[in-house]
């Protein structure tokens, strides 16, 4: 009980009180709003540099590593993947639309069909079952070079992810909500506490980014993991890092968390892949 009146409370506070029916667009609004209130300077765009918008000196750095993109190279060999025919001739080109490229803003979406939420890393593992191949890891190796190359065609294109008006849609819309706000772990915190009531702070000597545009940047190269991971492998870090347990990377939880999470990005620019300490 103490657990959902601490979510009703975080949730009160950006004016996302949970009405007696699902309304993203007023959650966004709210969402976007609150983090403009609180950083009037910050321009809705930046959003997507994180946690580069709070020192000039990590910018500086930030900026001069982009010089030289350390994520390049996953671009490269993704595009390699990407375009390299499958046993039965068939594509990677040939699941999605436009040849998928340019599409990496409309995900993750929701499936009509299975009535699940579908993220560009799934599509792709999807794709290749499809045609029988098997799945790829979900947090990074191959299938992180090819989202990172899809995402590149993206760049600069808005975020348009779509909650239809479906009620398994808005049940995961909802899902994805709850597990944001949610406390969890030894540490007892939620996302929103590091990316709402934290954000733009410092914690060990790094400011904790926004939850606003924190996903437009990935699939990230990261420092500390030395190559490029998905967002599901950042999920996965930031469970362990409050010593709870990660779900799944193809899990439901997951799948509603991005979706909730990319919605309330909406209309802020690709930013991918993108570059982190």
């Amino acid at each position: 009980m103490k657990r959902v009146w601490l979510m009703i409370a975080a949730f009160a506070a950006l004016g996302l009180a949970r009405p007696a029916k699902a309304d993203p667009a007023a959650d966004l609004k709210a969402f976007q709003g609150y983090f403009q209130t609180r950083f009037p300077k910050l321009e809705l765009k930046d959003y997507v540099n994180g946690p580069y918008n709070f020192s000039a000196n990590d910018r500086a750095q930030w900026k001069q590593i982009l010089e030289f993109p350390p994520y390049s190279f996953a671009v490269d060999a993704g595009k390699k993947a990407f375009d390299t025919k499958f046993p039965d001739g068939a594509s990677y080109a040939s699941c999605f639309p436009h040849g998928g490229i340019g599409i990496a803003q409309d995900y993750p979406k929701f499936d009509e069909k299975t009535g699940k939420v579908v993220t560009i890393g799934i599509a792709v593992n999807e794709c290749r079952t499809r045609h029988g191949l098997k799945a790829l890891s979900l947090t990074k190796g191959e299938l992180a070079d090819i989202v990172a190359y899809m995402t590149s065609t993206s760049d600069g294109k808005p975020i348009h992810v779509v909650i239809p008006n479906d009620k398994r849609a808005l049940a995961a819309y909802e899902a994805g909500k709850e597990y944001f706000y949610s406390r969890r772990g030894q540490l007892n915190f939620s996302c929103a506490s590091c990316h709402v009531q934290a954000a733009g702070k410092r914690l060990r000597g790094q400011y904790l980014a926004p939850a606003l545009g924190i996903t437009a940047s990935f699939p990230v190269y990261r420092s500390k993991w030395g190559n490029v991971g998905t967002l599901v492998r950042r999920f996965i870090g930031c469970n362990k890092k409050v010593r709870s347990v990660p779900a799944k990377p193809d899990s439901a939880a997951y799948r509603d968390l991005a979706y909730f999470l990319t919605y309330m990005s909406n209309g802020l620019p690709i930013a991918g892949p993108g570059a982190r300490s």
